[in-house]
């Protein structure tokens, strides 16, 4: 009992202090007298508590410090795990009276106008989705085509008005954070496109161009305040994965223009980092890491002071091990050794032959002249390599009179490396493609970066990369949708 009018001693003390700065929240909420009660931002599904205060028995208390609150959405959050929303701005000496029965309705604010505004508001959509609810199911159950129509009539009107409502309170608030989480919530509205003289669109994709470029007209992606709502990764994130255009080199200039609107704010600047480094360090799409390797180089590894630096060692290594893989960068060349049908042949009952590791022919990457190259990295006691080779020697047969050829490199060294190797070639018959492998010299392992096996490239007649670590029925279907638009 002691350590409670201790505590509550501190708190009227505190109040009576009348910072010039800080923040003071007046708090009523008689159903939740004597309980302990919190405040915090929120952080897109993330409660982050920033203060507490205990209720006496009337259920009064107060929200006090001495320094400023970060600016944002907040809530206040009961014992029963209810809770409601507050808005902290410029203005943070208020004070609120509440009831647990509906927590909108009987909200009360003294002092704080855009939350008098932003309970308004509130209170005006409740009202207005309930019209518009009755309305929707009055038309499901229209007894007539003239009470239907009506009553979308009626329904139309309803959305026009919550419109203009809105717009009148976006004028009113444009000086407040209310102002711009409102203004954050609105869609950007797209016109009807450009027609020629037959009534055509001129440009099919002019709607979808708009709305990429207007996208962000109505949320500021550069203001801090809307990081602390449950909505800013939603928006960035929808942006990054459905509206820009999925191509590596456009979505980097979408990353680097996030990236550099953040850096109003270090917190921001940190959360956009770490959420497209994730996202795309993440992503399992082809030629996404050249993105995620974009963002490590340019802004990760020389900013990211927060990061330990045996993480950023580790980040550069990789940077470094997976730049000459990208897709689109010219092909390493290599230096392999071509092993002929002949010899997995004459090996099959020469042990000392099936050996010996001083045999073929050296070649270069680059010697091979054709349209398309599968460069294939495997092993003959891979479990999941047994399963693709037969699979990639089938779509081999299928594609090599259309200028493709299969490299299809062991990467087991030694003598027992290459016993498996010609035991798995001559059970199987896989004589007709490039057999290569090279016992003396592994660095290839680096420059593909082979971590393991089974691992397949693709590499057109300029030597550039346009396919890699996908499946031998992949590489088919795209080497055929290549050669489909060459000839068209």
């Amino acid at each position: 009992m002691r350590l409670r009018l201790f505590i509550m001693s501190l708190l009227i003390g505190f109040a009576s202090l009348g910072y010039a700065e800080g923040y003071k929240i007046g708090i009523s909420i008689p159903s939740f007298a004597r309980d302990t009660i919190l405040l915090g931002h929120r952080f897109n599904a993330n409660f982050i508590p920033k203060d507490t205060a205990i209720l006496d028995s009337r259920g009064n208390g107060v929200f006090l410090g001495p320094e400023d609150l970060p600016h944002g959405m907040y809530l206040v959050y009961m014992p029963d795990k209810s809770f409601f929303d507050l808005l902290i701005g410029d203005d943070q000496f208020f004070s609120f009276e509440n009831d647990s029965s509906d927590y909108v309705a009987n909200m009360s604010i003294s002092d704080s106008e855009e939350n008098e505004a932003f309970y308004s508001y509130q209170l005006f959509l409740a009202e207005n989705r309930n019209k518009a609810i009755s309305l929707q199911e009055g038309m499901t159950n229209a007894k007539s085509p003239s009470d239907s129509i009506a009553m979308r009539k009626e329904l139309d009107e309803l959305n026009t008005n919550v419109q203009s409502r809105i717009g009148v309170l976006l004028e009113e608030n444009a000086d407040n954070f209310f102002g711009v989480f409102l203004l954050a919530l609105q869609e950007v509205k797209v016109p009807n496109p450009p027609l020629d003289e037959a009534g055509k669109p001129i440009d099919p994709s002019w709607q979808y161009k708009y709305y990429r470029i207007h996208y962000f007209d109505n949320f500021d992606i550069s203001d801090v305040r809307l990081l602390r709502t449950p909505f800013y990764e939603q928006k960035v994130m929808t942006y990054i994965e459905k509206v820009a255009i999925q191509h590596p080199d456009s979505l980097i200039l979408e990353c680097d223009m996030l990236m550099e609107a953040s850096r109003s704010d270090p917190a921001l600047f940190r959360y956009m980092l770490i959420t497209l480094f994730n996202h795309f360090a993440q992503s399992q799409i082809m030629g996404m890491d050249k993105v995620y390797i974009h963002i490590a180089e340019k802004y990760y590894i020389p900013e990211a002071d927060w990061s330990d630096a045996e993480f950023i060692t580790k980040l550069e290594e990789r940077v470094k091990t997976s730049k000459p893989t990208l897709i689109g960068t010219e092909a390493t060349d290599i230096q392999l050794v071509k092993i002929d049908a002949d010899h997995f042949i004459h090996s099959a009952e020469n042990e000392d032959l099936k050996k010996n590791p001083y045999v073929g022919e050296f070649f270069q990457l680059y010697d091979i002249k054709t349209k398309f190259i599968i460069l294939y990295f495997w092993e003959a006691d891979c479990g999941h390599c047994k399963t693709a080779t037969p699979i990639l020697y089938e779509v081999y047969g299928r594609l090599k009179d259309k200028g493709v050829e299969v490299i299809a490199v062991s990467t087991l060294g030694g003598e027992e490396g290459k016993v498996k190797w010609v035991d798995y070639i001559n059970e199987n018959g896989f004589y007709d493609w490039i057999n290569a492998w090279n016992p003396y010299d592994f660095t290839y392992k680096n420059i593909y970066d082979i971590p393991s096996t089974p691992q397949l490239f693709v590499i057109d007649e300029n030597r550039k990369i346009v396919a890699k670590r996908i499946s031998p029925e992949q590489a088919e279907s795209i080497i055929e949708s290549l050669l489909k638009n060459e000839s068209n």
